[in-house]
């Protein structure tokens, strides 16, 4: 264990060594923040239970014990993602197009790292798939896992498009956006619109905090009066709309529910991620400071790099500890039961360690579709890669090429 320490604070000076002064390492810890919440509350609100031939079906405590709502709060993200993905993008355009770097060049070089590792997970999961089906698993069963690995690929197509159109929507005010997805729910909910109206919300829900972060880029949020009307203001919403709109308490989708917060986004879930939003950006100056902390930055920087292989191959993780449990003469406790009793829960977060085991092969297995590795400058030459940045092979780490995805 002191070994291991002594190697993780050795890695965490080199990590500050080579870290750019002007890093704004506020931005990469609020987006591990994000992938964290991400991760974590799809191992709480997700299970995977057995049916009576064998197979698996998807369920949810919250399903079972609707007083589990309030956990969505804490692990439904999303908003903070897009908040930093906005920020990220506007803020990156710009200083590409002032060197004159061309849009092409530009877009084409932030959604590769997107999609290179997509790409693998799919090809990976073509191939389970068929192999499932051939070996005689129930369809129901490969449906129902390709469904959970398939689902968190929405909300990246929507980034890539929001990315993608950065020089348009930068400068729109969140107002725009946020009063499309009011209008589409008095559509829906209140006028007996058609349910497909309700997909509108997917580019305008998410555009809100996007354009929110592009402000943030700006320096819109330079003072923190605006961040604090966002925090009290979206509560308040979320509140209103919960208590008197008839929207469900969940910021997540919830299995048989007859409406979903998130799929597509309502004007409760837009009211929540304002206020997420908000917090986000009043807690930056208390972030900054604990990032001043080596161990601290090493860790958000060692997770900011493998960013979408955590988000995509998390619920491979789940299921894969979930199928080999299966190998037990019962069903597992939290694992393979059904989410009906708060007993569930204690045992659920038992399994979470296992659930981390397994994501960690999955990283070392994929991380290297996500960490492209770049010739030193000057030379041409090959570099290694510590922590997903290229090293010259002197070893001291050259500061302008550290963590340069963002």
């Amino acid at each position: 264990m002191r070994k291991l320490r002594a190697r993780w604070s050795v890695l965490a000076d080199r990590v500050e060594a080579a870290t750019p002064a002007d890093r704004d390492r506020t931005v990469d810890a609020l987006r591990a923040c994000a992938i964290l919440g991400v991760v974590l509350g799809h191992w709480l609100v997700t299970a995977l239970t057995t049916t009576a031939d064998g197979g698996l079906s998807t369920t949810s405590p919250l399903s079972h014990m609707p007083g589990l709502a309030p956990v969505s709060w804490v692990f439904q993200t999303l908003a903070v993602f897009f908040l930093v993905g906005g920020h990220v993008a506007a803020r990156g355009h710009g200083a590409a197009r002032e060197r004159g770097v061309p849009y092409g060049a530009w877009v084409g070089q932030r959604l590769s790292r997107l999609f290179r590792p997509v790409a693998a997970v799919l090809a990976v999961w073509a191939v389970a798939a068929a192999g499932m089906l051939l070996g005689g698993a129930e369809p129901k069963t490969v449906h129902a896992l390709v469904r959970l690995v398939l689902s968190p690929l929405w909300f990246l197509l929507v980034f890539a498009v929001l990315t993608a159109a950065t020089p348009l929507v930068a400068r729109i005010h969140p107002l725009w956006p946020l009063a499309v997805v009011a209008g589409v729910d008095v559509w829906r909910f209140g006028l007996g619109g058609p349910e497909w109206a309700g997909w509108l919300n997917v580019a305008a829900g998410w555009l809100v905090p996007y354009t929110l972060g592009a402000a943030w880029s700006r320096g819109a949020f330079a003072r923190r009066t605006p961040a604090a009307l966002l925090l009290g203001g979206g509560a308040a919403g979320t509140a209103a709309l919960v208590l008197w709109g008839g929207y469900p308490a969940s910021m997540v989708g919830v299995p048989g529910a007859e409406v979903s917060n998130l799929n597509p986004p309502t004007l409760a879930a837009a009211a929540f991620g304002l206020a997420q939003c908000g917090l986000a950006l009043l807690l930056r100056e208390p972030v900054a400071r604990a990032m001043q902390r080596p161990r601290a930055w090493a860790a958000v920087a060692l997770a900011n790099l493998s960013a979408m292989t955590i988000f995509l191959w998390h619920q491979t993780a789940m299921m894969a500890v979930t199928a080999l449990g299966l190998l037990a003469p019962a069903d597992l406790p939290g694992l393979h039961t059904v989410p009906d009793s708060p007993l569930w829960i204690p045992a659920r977060l038992l399994w979470l360690p296992a659930f981390a085991a397994a994501l960690a092969v999955c990283w070392a297995a994929f991380r290297t579709y996500e960490q492209a590795r770049r010739p030193r400058r000057g030379t041409g030459g090959p570099s290694r890669t510590v922590t997903g940045s290229p090293v010259p092979a002197a070893g001291r780490p050259a500061a302008e090429e550290v963590i340069t995805h963002a």
